[in-house]
């Protein structure tokens, strides 16, 4: 998405948002009080400890910290970026997306009818699939592809969640049945559904198939895959690159797997029939590429939804070459958090033969003993390297450097310098100067170390009390003077009461995305139960109670400001009356 989402913009999606709805219709909610639980659906456990606020427009879990907005909500369940995330809840409440900066007016309409390109794209794909399913049950020559998904130990139920369906035979089948008139013969083609030949005449690109519907992570429908039941012709198939569909970008199986409800890891494996094999036999966290190498791309996708995948190859050398290049591209990506692990299979198995032949249990056990990254990277590294020799160490480490220097800096980059500084004979500082690692850049500057400090449990207080009860800002007078304070936290606190007065209805939702990203926000989100529900009469006693210790606390602040320059060099007529009247209120209070 270019451009950047204004403030006012997401702050009116969140207005128009009930978090409540948005949450239950994914997350079952109880009403307990004001409030509404659940069970977390981001980590395992027997009583609900999930939250979900009507009045902050906020989720909170107590066992896993899980918090935010409902925009934080799809991004973390929904496994949205920031900007779809806004988008979706946009397409909800009827607004349409804005821009920060204003483009010329052409530009906009191509945008437009850009996006009304891609929907129709979505809305053709989206009725092949319904017509290949109801094929599926109804055409005459339906038994054939039943039969081989009944051979297969395909039950109905899996066929169902993964939306199998059959193109028939013949060359017309599907043109015939959608596409009546030019612009849906057009729409077919664009969307990959029809080819032509050389005379210009179509033809449907998918015949006599069993078809797997290929949907994106947002559950959009991109493309197909078919599977040829007999016959000549490739055995799989599948739809060409289009403007919704990139192969290099697309998992198969993704969209099913994070319906789970805890998802901790991915499988990624080769083909439609290991994926739905796999979650036919209870495996319902793999996905496959789609004909493609691993790309950056399918990391980037991956990593949104795990920290874990593992990778299945074959065991044979082509397997082992290919998980190799898998190492090239996967290395950036390997912080402390991330991890990968390599998984070869016995000569002649795949997933779906092997788990029909092993069963879940011990399939599992067999994915557990896969390599991790760090051993099948050193495995390969010292292939071909006599460790006894000094030309050998120097091959090793020349070797390991462009890995090693690619590799993110953490536990995972020490433990391999420390295994390879074992190998060579050296010590892992000499090893780390020789390969030319970059260090972590440290910043120990006086001001960072200050903001790393927490707030005094008065200023938290407030804080949190203005978080539960935002109409108290009415009270706090002007927060400009909260600048005088030399407090950690009392800017956070100024920033806060502007921001509550000038926009009375903002909720602790609008407070967390205004600060998205930043420490603030996370602090927010942090102390927001620090005050226990209290009544509204007994909060406001509380809250001005603590605005006048704040006032002394200034009073105190400008006193002792004005007598040590008093000292140093002296103050005007001005300043003078000023001072007395501080130390009059101070003998008053």
């Amino acid at each position: 998405m270019a451009g950047k989402i204004p403030q006012h913009f997401i702050d009116e999606v969140l207005a128009r948002t009930d978090i409540v709805a948005l949450i239950d219709a994914r997350v079952p909610l109880k009403k307990a009080g004001k409030e509404y639980v659940a069970r977390c659906p981001f980590h395992d456990e027997k009583t609900p400890s999930f939250t979900v606020s009507p009045s902050k427009q906020f989720y909170h879990c107590f066992g896993c910290g899980a918090h935010g907005s409902a925009i934080g909500f799809l991004m973390e369940y929904d496994h949205l970026s920031f900007p779809e995330a806004i988008e979706e809840l946009a397409r909800q409440a009827g607004l349409p997306m804005p821009r920060e900066h204003t483009a010329p007016a052409e530009p906009q309409r191509r945008d437009g009818e850009e996006g009304h390109r891609l929907s129709a794209l979505h809305a053709i794909l989206e009725r092949a699939a319904r017509h290949y399913q109801i094929q599926l049950r109804r055409h005459p020559q339906r038994d054939r592809a039943v039969n081989y998904l009944k051979g297969r130990g395909i039950s109905g139920e899996i066929a169902k969640r993964f939306e199998l369906g059959y193109a028939p035979p013949g060359w017309h089948h599907l043109e015939e049945a959608l596409g009546r008139g030019p612009a849906e013969r057009a729409l077919l083609q664009e969307a990959g559904l029809l080819t032509q030949r050389e005379d210009g005449q179509s033809y449907d690109r998918f015949r006599d198939r069993i078809m797997f519907p290929i949907r994106d992570h947002r559950g959009r429908l991109v493309g197909f895959g078919g599977r040829l039941i007999d016959g000549d012709g490739p055995k799989y198939l599948n739809s060409p690159e289009t403007p919704v569909f990139h192969k290099g970008e697309e998992l198969y199986g993704l969209h099913q797997a994070r319906q789970q409800r805890s998802l901790e890891r991915l499988l990624v494996v080769e083909g439609y029939m290991d994926v739905i094999a796999l979650a036919q036999h209870g495996i319902p966290y793999a996905v496959a590429t789609l004909g493609t190498a691993l790309t950056e791309q399918h990391l980037q996708r991956l990593y949104r939804h795990v920290d874990e995948i593992i990778l299945c190859f074959d065991g044979d050398r082509a397997g082992r070459e290919a998980a190799w290049r898998a190492v090239e591209t996967l290395t950036p990506f390997l912080d402390d958090r991330r991890s990968a692990r390599f998984a070869f299979l016995p000569q002649g198995e795949d997933p779906d033969s092997l788990i029909r032949r092993l069963g879940r249990e011990a399939f599992e056990e067999q994915i557990a003993r896969s390599l991790t990254f760090s051993d099948f990277l050193l495995e390969n590294l010292t292939q071909g390297s006599d460790m006894r020799s000094t030309d050998g160490h120097a091959r090793l480490i020349q070797k390991a450097r462009p890995y090693l220097q690619r590799l993110p800096e953490g536990a995972r980059r020490e433990e391999l310098l420390n295994r390879l500084a074992g190998r060579v004979q050296w010590s892992p500082q000499e090893l780390a100067r020789r390969l030319e690692l970059p260090q972590r850049q440290r910043n120990s500057s006086r001001n960072e170390r200050r903001g790393q400090r927490r707030p005094p449990s008065l200023i938290a207080r407030i804080i949190a009390m203005l978080l539960q009860a935002p109409e108290l800002a009415q009270r706090a007078g002007d927060p400009e003077r909260l600048a005088r304070l030399e407090l950690p936290g009392s800017g956070l606190l100024q920033e806060l009461i502007q921001i509550l007065q000038q926009r009375p209805q903002t909720t602790l939702a609008m407070l967390f995305e205004h600060w998205r990203g930043r420490p603030e926000g996370q602090y927010l989100a942090r102390i927001q139960r620090l005050i226990p529900p209290m009544e509204e009469g007994a909060l406001v006693v509380e809250f001005q109670d603590a605005m006048e210790r704040i006032e002394r606390l200034i009073v105190e602040s400008e006193v002792e400001s004005l007598l040590k320059k008093s000292q140093n060099q002296g103050l005007s007529p001005e300043e003078k009356r000023h001072l007395q009247a501080l130390l009059q209120a101070q003998r008053q209070g």
